[in-house]
């Protein structure tokens, strides 16, 4: 594991909005003017769709759902596109819930789902072993004399 993904994987959700605007924040306290608010997550198409009044928590929510699926990525055993897709179809579901106002699913429910779709998935293809060949144990020539003798 690289040690890249390792501390990507590990940092929070706020800190990983922040630190995409890292150049911007720098770039504000060197002018003195006023510092970044969001990152370059703010800039995202699922941000662009939300209206003003909920821009900030959409940001976060987006914030949070990549922390998650960057942890999966990084310490799952089996590599799938299950969970970025559920965790992608909760973020279009928050943003239709503060459109209209239907209530999304949970978290707990989406990812018990997202994990058995995952169990089905490696049922129907167990992975390819390799044949092992049998290694011949070398005899030393000391060993051999020795045994002669």
């Amino acid at each position: 594991m690289r040690r890249e993904n390792y501390l990507v994987a590990r940092m929070l959700h706020h800190i990983r909005n922040l630190s995409s605007a890292e150049k911007a924040l720098f770039r504000a306290l060197k002018t003195r003017s006023k510092t970044p608010k969001y990152g370059l997550l703010y800039h995202s198409t699922f941000i662009g769709r939300a209206g003003l009044k909920n821009k900030g928590r959409i940001s976060r929510y987006l914030a949070n759902k990549c922390s998650i699926a960057s942890r999966i990525d990084c310490f799952s055993e089996n590599q799938t596109t299950i969970y970025g897709e559920k965790l992608r179809q909760q973020v279009e579901d928050r943003l239709k819930f503060y459109e209209t106002g239907d209530i999304p699913a949970k978290n707990i429910d989406v990812m018990k789902q997202a994990m058995e779709e995952v169990a089905l998935m490696t049922q129907e293809e167990p992975p390819e072993e390799t044949p092992k060949k049998k290694k011949k144990k070398k005899k030393n020539k000391q060993e051999g004399e020795a045994m002669e003798e």
